[in-house]
This record gives structure tokens, C-alpha cells and sequence, in this order.
């Protein structure tokens, strides 16, 4: 399946399944992704200038987007966080570099994990959105190994239409998303 076909494979492979799968009468009643959010919080590199650099550059290759800084509403004493602190970077996702970066998440990202053997169901909430959470961001292909000076996680917050957790999990597992019994 080719990047560029990743809407067509949608209408001409998921969506019948789908139809079929819940009876739906309707093409507009089946559920679909309706935006992806790439999310890195900067935790330890809070008040480090080059964490927040390095993660910039990071969101910016693995996405094609500018990200957006988090800004934090409100003080938290424990947590060290002043208002109008940066607290995360985040990029969100639509059109075609969403179904781009989808199809490179299951098919190029993933299977790049290490010891994976395939995501875990609970990552599907009781809505239908999904959010897959990644310890090192060595996994996708545009960072490469010897570039990085300090690793760090992000998280992939993938939004859908769907109405529960069944229809969720049915639209996931039919775009190539590998889920592992439980």
C-alpha cells in the first residue's frame, strides 16, 4: 500500500468491512480517524533549553509540521511548573499527512520496536480513540541513531469517530494496527 493511496484503501478495503461488520446502512455511519496528535511532554528537561530544542526537532522530522509548545495554565508547586511554563510540544494531524503518517506508524514504526509483539487492547479507550505511547523516538525512520544525544518518549493520540470501544477497535484492526490477545 503506497502513501498516497492510503485514503482509497480506506473507501475501498476498511469502510465495506466496517459496513458489514456492524450493519451500518450509511457509509457516513462507519467510524473513521478524524486526526492524529503527536505529543512530546518535556518531564525531566523542564527547565533545559536544549531537551526542548531536541524534541522541537524531533516532532518537526517525524511529523513534516511545526509543533506547538504546551503551555502551563497554572503554578504546581510539586511539580516544579510555573505558570506560562512549556510543559510539552505537540503536532495534530489531518488529511493526507495523517493517512501518511498512519501508514508509516503501522507498517515502518511499529514493527521497529523492540521485543514488540503487538499493541495491547486496553490502548483503546471507551470512546474509540486510541493512544499508543512510544519509550524512545529512535523507532520512527527519520531519526537516526547516531544524530541523538538524548532520548526521550512521545505519545500518538489517534482521534475517531467512533461511537465505543468495539467500533474503535474494529476500525484500528482493520487499518493494519497489530493487536495482541489478551
Amino acid at each position: 500500500m503506497k502513501n498516497t493511496e492510503t485514503t482509497t484503501y480506506y473507501t475501498a478495503t476498511v469502510l465495506p468491512k466496517l459496513m458489514k461488520e456492524f450493519g451500518y446502512k450509511n457509509v457516513h455511519e462507519a467510524p473513521r480517524v478524524t486526526k492524529v496528535v503527536v505529543h512530546v511532554g518535556t518531564g525531566q528537561g523542564l527547565t533545559d533549553a536544549k531537551f526542548l530544542e531536541t524534541a522541537t526537532e524531533t516532532l518537526r522530522r517525524i511529523t513534516g509540521q511545526q509543533p506547538v509548545k504546551t503551555i502551563a495554565r497554572k503554578s504546581i508547586s510539586n511539580f516544579k511548573i510555573r505558570e506560562g511554563m512549556v510543559i510539552g510540544l505537540k503536532v495534530t494531524l489531518r488529511g493526507k499527512r495523517m493517512d501518511d503518517f498512519l501508514n508509516k506508524l503501522v507498517h515502518v514504526s511499529l514493527p521497529r520496536v523492540r521485543d514488540f509483539r503487538g499493541l495491547a487492547p486496553s490502548i483503546v479507550d471507551k470512546t474509540g480513540n486510541a493512544t499508543v505511547g512510544f519509550k524512545e523516538h529512535l523507532v520512527f525512520p527519520e531519526i537516526r541513531s547516531d544524530e541523538v544525544e538524548r532520548i526521550h518518549g512521545l505519545e500518538v493520540i489517534i482521534d475517531t469517530t467512533a461511537k465505543n470501544r468495539e467500533e474503535g477497535m474494529a476500525l484500528l484492526t482493520a487499518l493494519g494496527f497489530p493487536f495482541h490477545k489478551d
